[in-house]
């Protein structure tokens, strides 16, 4: 087999190379996407809040709109949620699943991200973390992580305690893994702080 020509060494570099920034660069895509959408999302969260609940799309085919405002004080994370919590809103920030209900005396709100971005944090929450929700009338909702388990969705569901009022962070697992999709998902659970929710939240 002969020796390959300098010509056919250059190509075969310069192919190399352009591989080597495709992958750099889809290794960055969809971080930088997300870092991107939640700086559109903070303007529309902030015209929301404004119009005491109006919906506010961030871009105008936008099939989702915010509904909440996620932040962990301890972990320096500040989220604005979308309405539903399907792959067209979780690829731009956390979504909340159409099934929440809060009532006056039991309920919880689910709220769903990806491991890789938004909801990473969600790997160094601990018990007794406060969590704080803000919704669109510009309420700030406390909350206190009780614990997280580890549900396998092929052989049961995402169940919450039969009273109190709940929030329930939700994402894939395991945590760093280069596997897409499975059946894990970590839960992290979160019960309401009684009389903590008589306060605005700066926008």
């Amino acid at each position: 087999m002969g020796r390959l020509s300098d010509k056919t060494m250059r190509r075969l570099l310069w192919l190399l190379l352009a591989l080597a920034l495709f992958f750099l660069g889809s290794a960055f895509y969809i971080p930088a996407k997300a870092m991107l959408a939640q700086e559109l999302l903070r303007q529309s969260w902030a015209e929301t809040v404004a119009s005491r609940g109006h919906i506010n799309k961030p871009w105008p085919w936008a099939d989702t709109w915010p509904v909440a405002r996620l932040i962990v004080p301890g972990q320096d994370v500040d989220q604005i949620v979308l309405q539903g919590d399907m792959g067209n809103s979780l690829a731009f920030a956390p979504g909340e699943s159409t099934q929440s209900y809060m009532g006056k005396d039991h309920g919880a709100i689910m709220i769903s991200g990806h491991r890789d971005t938004h909801f990473h944090f969600l790997k160094y929450t601990r018990p007794g973390e406060l969590v704080e929700l803000q919704r669109s009338n510009g309420m700030i909702f406390h909350y206190r992580v009780t614990g997280s388990q580890v549900i396998d969705t092929s052989s049961g569901d995402i169940t919450v305690p039969p009273t109190g009022n709940w929030l329930i962070l939700v994402t894939c697992y395991p945590f760093d893994t280069i596997h897409t999709g499975g059946n894990l998902r970590y839960v992290v659970s979160a019960e309401a702080v009684p009389n903590h929710n008589d306060r605005t939240l700066p926008i």
